[in-house]
């Protein structure tokens, strides 16, 4: 299965009084990059949440968001803390007697003092949390993943339209190469007879002459490993993903196409060679930049 390395999951999971919310988006990167936006709470999970996700990606970069509600009424609760309020009260009582003045601090005065109460949050049971995260990223992740292969589908396809084309322009060269030998033959023989007039042409010269422009432009072996390239491209897209991924392959294969093309081009003194020689250029292109969508 071919997949591309754009790609977006959600999933809600309800799990007793608690509420996870997971959203996985990506795009193109060289290599696995996961950026995790969470409630602070969860962030003694983020080594388990990294290690569940890399079940469901290889490459690109991946932003993840996971929120959280608690609809029960214990997940925070008021503290009292006595000895706090007892250090203020005597303080109170101090400067009374200090200044001589009447003590009339009243309980609604001394609550209003800080830390006398503070908000305290339930402690989370870590397990039962877990398994509503896990739950989450589970259902968020194979969405995710199948929406990478979708996409991965259509790049398939299109790829293996583009590399027909290719290779149809591989078939032309190949056999438009020889051709262009015998109208150089040809063209020199007459260019040569016309210079010499009635005297007799020397074959062994012209053969020498022929030869020496057919190794010139010779792209056999060019065509051979350009043919190579293509094939090997598409029997990769055929056979599918692997454990590692195929776009670094492909990549790789893309750039050895372009090398060979560059030197097909380079060698072409014929107007027809030279414009499927372009149009192999443009296709490569083409592939190369579809091939980074590829995980």
């Amino acid at each position: 299965m071919v997949c591309s390395m754009t790609g977006f999951g959600r999933s809600e999971v309800t799990e007793g009084q608690r509420k996870y919310i997971v959203e996985l988006k990506s795009v193109n990167n060289r290599y696995l990059d996961i950026n995790i936006k969470m409630p602070k709470k969860f962030n003694a999970f983020e080594s388990a949440i990294r290690s569940e996700l890399k079940g469901y990606m290889k490459r690109g970069k991946v932003d993840v968001f996971i929120s959280y509600e608690d609809f029960s009424e214990s997940e925070s609760r008021v503290k009292y803390n006595k000895a706090i309020a007892a250090e203020y009260f005597g303080y109170l009582k101090e400067m009374a007697d200090d200044f001589g003045l009447d003590n009339d601090v009243r309980i609604s005065v001394l609550s209003r003092f800080p830390e006398v109460f503070t908000m305290e949050e339930e402690e989370l049971d870590e397990e039962e949390v877990w398994s509503g995260i896990k739950r989450a990223l589970n259902e968020a992740g194979k969405q995710f993943q199948e929406s990478r292969a979708r996409e991965g589908e259509f790049l398939t396809t299109d790829l293996t339209s583009k590399l027909e084309g290719m290779l149809e322009n591989v078939e032309y060269i190949a056999e438009r190469s020889p051709e262009i030998i015998q109208e150089y033959k040809q063209k020199l023989r007459e260019k040569i007879s016309d210079l010499l007039e009635d005297k007799q042409v020397d074959e062994n010269r012209l053969a020498m002459e022929v030869t020496i422009f057919a190794d010139k432009i010779c792209v056999d072996e060019e065509l051979t490993r350009l043919r190579s390239h293509i094939l090997a491209t598409r029997d990769t897209l055929s056979a599918g993903d692997d454990k590692d991924g195929i776009g670094r392959k492909l990549d790789f294969l893309a750039q050895e196409m372009n090398r060979e093309a560059n030197t097909i081009l380079s060698k072409s003194t014929d107007l027809k060679i030279s414009d499927r020689g372009i149009a192999l250029k443009t296709d490569i292109e083409k592939v190369r930049e579809q091939i980074q969508n590829i995980e």
